[in-house]
């Protein structure tokens, strides 16, 4: 069933982008327990403004704003009833110009050579993470050291070849029981750049999203942090990035460590495994 359109009153900036706020966790008995929670979620920055984090309660938030358009949107064509330059509302019926999209801010993560942008004690801040230096030097790569996840044939659900679990993301959107319209427009955002989106709690809705993370390589295939160290010894890479859940659930058909689900036999009562794929 199609959800139920937002009681939208015209076309607006609303109809492209959606301003909420996003709960990264809760704070633990050390100061820097969500570093690398925080870390991995301002890193994806494709579709997603960021704001500054701050606390409410015992809680890590940023204000954010995400950029998926509404389902309803049509732009001018003859089949959308809008003239050209003109955009339509296939919910109300509304037609005219939209307003411009509000700017976006720059949001460098990669500062150039050793200099990374990220989360230490709950505030963004430059730090430089060296990779720890070689005994000796290196004058051909060897197969282990490739990263086999930037040759995996695994893909987003917009079909981008490449690096799905540095593009899909889960994100906890604060809307209240009671914050209809909000949960409307929510739900409302273009599958599947923004979808499956479920209340699990009275304070939060859950959703999938679709948002590159910027500490990838120039060639969107690598993680730029990969191997490097935070100043306090711990491992700059967010933890959430190479820890594999035990029961494959998350993982993405084509992505190396997924395995394909047995399938039964037709008429015969037994099974076979399907070949798994190997880059």
């Amino acid at each position: 069933m199609p959800p139920t359109p937002p009681p939208c009153a015209s076309l607006g900036r609303h109809c492209r982008e959606l301003p909420v706020t996003l709960r990264i966790g809760a704070f633990g008995p050390e100061p820097t327990s969500l570093d690398h929670e925080a870390t991995w979620l301002l890193g994806h920055t494709a579709q997603i403004d960021f704001g500054a984090l701050h606390r409410e309660g015992n809680d890590l938030m940023v204000d954010a704003v995400l950029r998926v358009k509404c389902r309803y949107l049509k732009h001018g064509a003859p089949a959308s009833g809008a003239a050209s330059g003109e955009s339509r509302c296939a919910a109300h019926g509304y037609v005219g110009a939209l307003p411009p999209e509000s700017a976006r801010p720059d949001q460098p993560r990669r500062l150039g050579g050793d200099q990374f942008a990220v989360v230490s004690a709950a505030a963004l801040a430059p730090a430089r993470l060296p990779l720890p230096p070689r005994s000796l030097p290196v004058l051909e790569t060897r197969d282990d050291d490739i990263n086999p996840c930037s040759i995996a044939p695994c893909k987003t659900a917009d079909h981008t070849l490449g690096s799905a679990c540095c593009r899909d993301m889960q994100l906890e959107i604060m809307c209240g029981q009671q914050d209809t319209t909000l949960e409307a427009l929510v739900r409302s955002r273009q599958s599947p750049y923004l979808c499956k989106v479920s209340r699990d709690s009275v304070r939060a809705l859950e959703v999938e999203m679709i948002s590159a993370c910027r500490y990838l390589d120039d060639e969107a295939e690598n993680c730029t942090l990969h191997g490097r160290t935070r100043p306090d010894g711990r491992p700059a890479k967010p933890d959430l990035c190479s820890h594999w859940p035990d029961d494959e659930k998350g993982l993405h058909p084509g992505c190396l460590w997924w395995t394909p689900p047995v399938r039964k036999k037709k008429g015969r009562g037994g099974s076979r495994k399907a070949p798994v794929q190997v880059a």
